[in-house]
């Protein structure tokens, strides 16, 4: 399987699953959630799941400050409705990222690691999304904002192009890597990360 190298140097999500610890999935349950993890979950790679990626990354860093992240421990809030804009994607990639599931999740082991019931939509709050600790009912909620990060001005042409069967070979795999250029800036530049980001 072939992927943009760049996918390899997105800074890794490390937690710890309690269910996968006591089923014998993962060893000592330390489980290590990557960018290109999300990327297979999602099918592609874009802003929108890149924006995903990192609001978990700094929500887990805002709510375990100091201890490794209890994945199946967390809530997942959204603003907006579930089926409104790119609401749906952000959703599944945080939730699989933290371990949360809705109505349809894993129920548990007499009483004991459930993953359902923990996304939510349609939920007033500052922010785009909420992340809530089950244990301590801490909250982190949280904004995003790519437009700092432009994206080469040829590439929507040659989506244009792409979309409507007119672009060649070559200009089809041109608007790929533009593509995946800005996603690369948006998850490497660090330094931009609070910028895009806001914490409520």
């Amino acid at each position: 399987m072939k992927y943009p190298d760049f996918y390899n140097d997105v800074q890794t999500i490390q937690l710890y699953d309690s269910l996968s610890h006591f089923l014998g999935a993962i060893e000592e349950g330390k489980i290590d959630i990557t960018y290109l993890d999300c990327v297979k979950l999602a099918g592609h790679s874009c802003p929108t799941v890149a924006g995903a990626y990192l609001m978990a990354l700094k929500a887990l860093e805002k709510l375990y400050t100091g201890e490794i992240p209890q994945r199946g421990n967390i809530h997942v809030a959204m603003k907006t409705p579930e089926n409104e804009g790119v609401t749906g994607v952000i959703a599944n990639v945080i939730s699989f990222i933290v371990g949360a599931n809705g109505i349809g999740g894993f129920k548990g082991i007499q009483g004991n690691f459930s993953r359902n019931n923990l996304v939510s939509f349609n939920v007033p709050m500052e922010g785009e999304v909420t992340l809530t600790r089950q244990d301590t009912n801490q909250s982190v909620s949280l904004s995003y904002n790519p437009s700092m990060v432009p994206g080469d001005q040829n590439m929507m042409p040659l989506m244009g192009k792409s979309l409507n069967k007119t672009a060649s070979d070559e200009e089809q795999k041109l608007f790929g890597r533009l593509w995946q250029e800005r996603v690369s800036k948006i998850l490497l530049t660090k330094e931009l990360w609070d910028h895009m980001i806001t914490i409520h």
